[in-house]
């Protein structure tokens, strides 16, 4: 037997707000960040205020609402097949990531810091 099911929305037990994740992880952050151009944009961001070009390949986003702690699970991307998206690598003494800020970099497939589109998404809890 099958069923569909056809809502307009969704709410809450009281009827007036939106249904809380419960057991279940959404993204926390997201953004893609346009270090390839010169506006250096976040685009089709959510929960992030500002970024920062800090050089070549290098990038810092300041979060709207901060994250619990330090241990959220980053994934990344790029719009370039040719980029590998990481973090975590910074040399320079800051931190890759914090509570209210996430600092990555962009290196193509030889290791050498290259401006793209870097596309980011954070999975954690919300401070």
């Amino acid at each position: 037997m099958t069923s569909q099911l056809n809502v307009d929305t969704i709410a809450d037990k009281a009827g007036s707000g939106p249904v809380a994740l419960n057991k279940q992880t959404a993204a926390k952050v997201r953004y893609n960040f346009e270090l390839d151009s010169s506006a250096n944009a976040l685009e089709g961001s959510f929960n992030c205020s500002s970024g920062a070009d800090n050089g070549t390949g290098d990038a810092t986003v300041t979060f709207t609402n901060a994250m619990s702690d330090q241990n959220y699970t980053p994934t990344s991307s790029s719009a370039d097949s040719d980029i590998c998206h990481t973090q975590g690598d910074r040399t320079d003494g800051n931190a890759s990531r914090g509570t209210t800020t996430f600092a990555s970099r962009v290196r193509d497939n030889g290791g050498t810091a290259r401006d793209a589109v870097a596309c980011v998404a954070l999975f954690g809890d919300l401070a």
